[in-house]
């Protein structure tokens, strides 16, 4: 079994005009079908993917995409399963109080087998060791949340007080935590969030490649002079990894197939039984222990 720990559907391409995450990039002239979740689930036939966890993320032109996504985790019961965007850095409510409140509701309103949480980069991550953000994970902990979030090596100093004071609360981190493959010694933030590796809870998602490279080269597939940070995370977390797409904010870099086989083929570093593990069976675990849809 294969399951796409990471990717997202819009109605719109968010991206279509000037905006901070890729403002040198053109408009597409199908904004309305180029990142949709008919695309999604084609890629996902075509390449043999059984499931995803599709991320959800409000932003530029995309103010309703949860409720795009219920919509959807209807009509593709089971092949799909949403992470609702709560309170992430873009919107009005980030970090405000209630966010523990705004949680519960969307755990009613919508059938969500999480929730994920982009955290803004130039905070250090305090807010999640306040009353308010433990009241916030709290409720992901009660109500069988899967924790999918987003942010920088930095903020896994407070991710992991988050982790042990919430242990059976699974805690997924996007994009290898936001790791460079330009880091210099002595590597902190790199050991800060190889530290997160002895908390049993914590995962890495292994995808966005391009962002690991960060450099403008972001079409040379496959990529290799990251290969050691994803070795370091190997050596470090195993099976506590797992692989996702970036679908489809990785047409910007590569395919869908080479997404996949950046790891698959050319990670020869992880055995074939950890491929099987990190590739579908660890998250399938994961979802196992949340709630019921």
């Amino acid at each position: 079994m294969i399951i796409d720990s990471h990717c997202h559907a819009w109605t719109y391409w968010p991206y279509q005009t000037s905006n901070s995450h890729n403002p040198d990039e053109p408009g597409v002239p199908n904004p309305e079908t180029h990142g949709n979740i008919d695309q999604l689930i084609y890629e996902m036939d075509r390449n043999k993917v059984d499931q995803a966890t599709v991320v959800c993320a409000q932003i530029w032109h995309n103010p309703d995409n949860n409720d795009y996504l219920s919509e959807n985790v209807k009509k593709y019961s089971g092949k799909i399963h949403q992470y609702a965007d709560v309170d992430s850095n873009w919107s009005d409510t980030y970090h405000k109080p209630g966010a523990a409140k705004r949680l519960e509701e969307a755990s009613e309103k919508w059938p969500i087998k999480g929730f994920t949480h982009y955290l803004d980069g130039n905070d250090d991550g305090s807010w999640m060791d306040t009353q308010e953000g433990q009241d916030f994970f709290g409720v992901a902990n009660e109500r069988k949340l899967i924790a999918s979030i987003a942010g920088a090596p930095h903020h896994h100093t407070f991710l992991r007080k988050v982790a042990e004071r919430y242990p059976e609360l699974p805690i997924l981190s996007h994009h290898l935590a936001g790791l460079k493959c330009t880091e210099k010694e002595p590597y902190e933030n790199i050991n800060n969030v190889m530290e997160s590796s002895k908390l049993p809870n914590i995962y890495l998602k292994l995808s966005g490649f391009y962002y690991v490279q960060d450099t403008p080269d972001k079409w040379e597939y496959p990529y290799s002079n990251t290969f050691w940070v994803y070795k370091k995370a190997y050596e470090n977390f195993g099976t506590k990894m797992v692989w996702g797409s970036d679908f489809p904010v990785a047409k910007l870099a590569t395919t869908y197939r080479q997404t996949l086989e950046n790891f698959r083929t050319h990670c020869d570093f992880v055995s074939e039984e950890d491929k099987k593990e990190i590739l579908g069976g660890t998250l399938s675990k994961i979802l196992s222990w949340a709630r019921s849809i």
